[in-house]
């Protein structure tokens, strides 16, 4: 029996489905750039990563269980039928055909009779899809600044993401300085600064409209004097159709090289599970443009595109090192394709 059969019944609770706090994350980006909607939430403990999948769970999970209650065997129809509700979930075309194929082989070899069967190789076709993006963020022992440059769209929760991270490795034992590199928006820079109190961490930056490259090879070269771990460089918001934007990028990284040949070592595209296929569409322009290195997913608590996922590992096939569950600053957490799995069917 699916599990989330039994679950079709339970009150779901309000404080488990977060459409303010994303609001709010959306609000830092896009007006004044305060941090101060997440500052309360800083303290608290990290979000459980089913809980924060609610709204995609609901989505599709829900919806099956409805379709399937009651029925005494499984069929191809009902297999077919689960392909609109795995594209509902942005789950995407590639990745849903794999599911579906996998599903039908396994029927006609009659591994699957009945709802507990259906629910276990689906599960292991998803996890199987994931398992190959499941690559965590490194750090090279010998490489000091390890650099990563963090691009994104505005709106994604990017400048927000960079302040997890340097709490994730200070939690590692690591040194982290901040690069204040987006000069093109209105109080980035006094933002990213907060973040750098918040984890006690120094910000190199300088005012509104400064060279981005400038700021961030000067903070590359304050942290390798003081042999510091880590700098995680803020950059512009920008669309992946603005060209000139898409340029200040490609100067970035060729002065970082000037430094060091490999650096940046890690590019970080941050996007928004809930932008679904737009998402994917921006990340396939900034590979193209400047080639990613890897992927944070934010913002998977508050959207029923849960499902985007699957499409980047189908489609990108590039690894998805961080994703983001929560408005605390734990909730910033490595991806796991197994447990994501689970969360999702529960």
């Amino acid at each position: 029996m699916f599990s989330f059969i039994k679950r079709k019944s339970r009150k779901v609770d309000s404080s488990t489905t977060p459409a303010n706090t994303r609001s709010a994350s959306r609000q830092e980006d896009h007006n004044t750039g305060s941090v101060q909607s997440s500052a309360s939430a800083s303290e608290s403990k990290p979000v459980g990563l089913s809980s924060s999948l609610a709204k995609t769970r609901r989505g599709f999970a829900d919806s099956m269980a409805d379709f399937i209650l009651g029925k005494k065997s499984i069929n191809a129809a009902m297999i077919d039928d689960l392909e609109t509700r795995l594209l509902s979930a942005d789950v995407g075309m590639d990745a849903t055909s794999t599911i579906i194929d996998a599903l039908h082989n396994n029927l006609s070899r009659k591994a699957i009779n009945n709802e507990a069967a259906l629910h276990h190789t689906l599960a292991e076709v998803m996890k199987l899809i994931l398992q190959p993006c499941e690559q965590a963020l490194i750090l090279d022992e010998n490489t000091r600044p390890f650099v990563i440059l963090v691009v994104g769209i505005n709106g994604t929760g990017k400048t927000t993401s960079i302040g997890k991270l340097a709490n994730f490795f200070k939690q590692q034992g690591k040194s982290v300085l901040l690069a204040a590199g987006d000069t093109f928006r209105a109080a980035a820079v006094e933002q990213l600064q907060e973040w750098g109190k918040r984890n006690a961490v120094p910000v190199v930056a300088q005012g509104t409209g400064a060279d981005p490259a400038s700021v961030i090879f000067d903070a590359v070269e304050s942290a390798s004097s003081k042999k510091i771990d880590v700098v995680i460089a803020d950059t512009a918001g920008r669309l992946h159709t603005q060209d000139n934007l898409m340029e200040e990028l490609k100067k970035i990284k060729r002065v970082l090289a000037k430094i060091d040949p490999n650096a940046p070592h890690e590019t970080l595209l941050v996007m928004d599970a809930g932008f679904g296929q737009n998402a994917l569409h921006q990340a396939e322009q900034f590979h193209h443009s400047i080639g990613l290195t890897g992927l944070a997913v934010t913002k998977l608590d508050g959207t029923a595109k849960g499902g985007i996922l699957f499409s980047i590992a189908e489609t990108l096939k590039l690894p998805v090192r961080f994703i983001g569950v929560g408005e605390g600053i734990n909730d910033l957490r490595p991806f796991h394709a197994d447990e994501f799995v689970e969360a999702l069917l529960e």
